[in-house]
């Protein structure tokens, strides 16, 4: 125990010497706004968002599929996912998972997220109240995941992802890659994991659009994808028959952000009743999470409610739902 509690706190002192010592200068800020695709960075799922998005040590059901594609073979079963986010300023976004076993060590799965939005009234310099036409916008990515256990303590998982944004008459596709590690150190539950989401080249959208002054525009600036680098270290610092408590710390680098930190816990009572709660440093407008779950057995399967909340400066609240079908063999 003593040997697990000093490589504890040998961590907690390294990431805390990383937040203090990177992150504060704020370095990196001056990237913002250099990526597209942002929605491929609203994170899914009640469970990991009410942690405070610190889940890619502890992903291990089948919002893996978002967060660390190593996770899905930490899954005893096969598993189903919906997941509604009421998104800042009426934006809706959704996601739907599954995951499939195909052997003890193999796992595959499936994806698909969106974001919509009413349709918006188009508007000129000559006619700022609209021209009675309206335009809308909306994205999708589609997901396909490979995860296999190599050993009891290390696995690993890639994706491929189509995505597609669409603004009005203008188009935007791309294929990005996902990938993963998962590792249990032997000491106690610690574990460490490592993901690279959203990588691939660079992006431009398709179409022509008439300006004012019948101009016409057919040529864009291509950006960058939204990648971002993820490590991640949890553990349960204490669990019984009855209780656990599980613990993440997560550091964050994104291209066209700072690094940040998120810290998250769960409490789970009998695996049946959850509290969560999260927080992160160096954000600017999300700092607190919270959020609750509650799994119910049915006939073939136990459902998992999940609800998470986030309150953001000065855009409002965001709620997240998920429902998660954990399914018998």
């Amino acid at each position: 125990m003593n040997k697990i509690f000093n490589h504890i706190l040998f961590l907690i002192l390294l990431g805390s010497s990383v937040s203090f010592g990177q992150l504060f200068p704020t370095l990196g800020g001056q990237r913002a706004g250099i990526s597209t695709a942002q929605f491929l960075k609203i994170g899914v799922g009640g469970r990991a968002s009410a942690m405070g998005d610190a889940f890619i040590a502890v992903a291990d059901d089948a919002s893996a599929l978002y967060w660390n594609p190593a996770g899905l073979v930490q899954a005893e079963n096969n598993q189903v996912m919906f997941s509604h986010n009421e998104w800042v300023a009426d934006i809706k976004h959704e996601f739907v998972g599954a995951v499939y076993h195909l052997s003890e060590n193999d796992a595959v799965g499936v994806s698909f997220i969106s974001l919509h939005m009413d349709d918006m009234p188009v508007t000129t310099e000559v006619m700022p109240f609209g021209t009675g036409e309206y335009f809308s916008y909306g994205d999708i990515a589609i997901s396909l995941t490979y995860s296999r256990k190599m050993t009891d303590q290390f696995s690993f998982g890639g994706s491929i992802r189509y995505m597609e944004e669409t603004l009005g008459k203008l188009k935007m596709r791309g294929m990005m890659i996902d990938l993963g590690t998962f590792y249990y150190t032997g000491l106690g539950s610690t574990r460490f994991a490592v993901a690279i989401t959203n990588f691939g080249n660079e992006l431009a959208p398709d179409g022509e659009v008439v300006l004012f002054g019948k101009r016409k525009q057919s040529e864009w600036q291509s950006f960058s994808p939204p990648t971002m680098f993820r490590i991640g270290f949890a553990f349960e610092p204490y669990v019984d028959d009855e209780h656990r408590v599980t613990s993440s710390l997560q550091l964050n680098h994104p291209n066209d952000n700072s690094e940040n930190v998120s810290f998250g816990t769960e409490y789970s009572w009998k695996e049946i009743v959850e509290f969560r709660g999260g927080y992160k440093l160096n954000v600017d407008e999300q700092v607190f999470t919270f959020g609750a779950g509650v799994k119910v057995p049915v006939a073939i399967a136990d459902v998992t409610f999940d609800y998470a909340y986030a309150k953001f400066e000065r855009l409002g609240a965001v709620h997240r739902l998920s429902l998660l079908l954990d399914i018998f063999d």
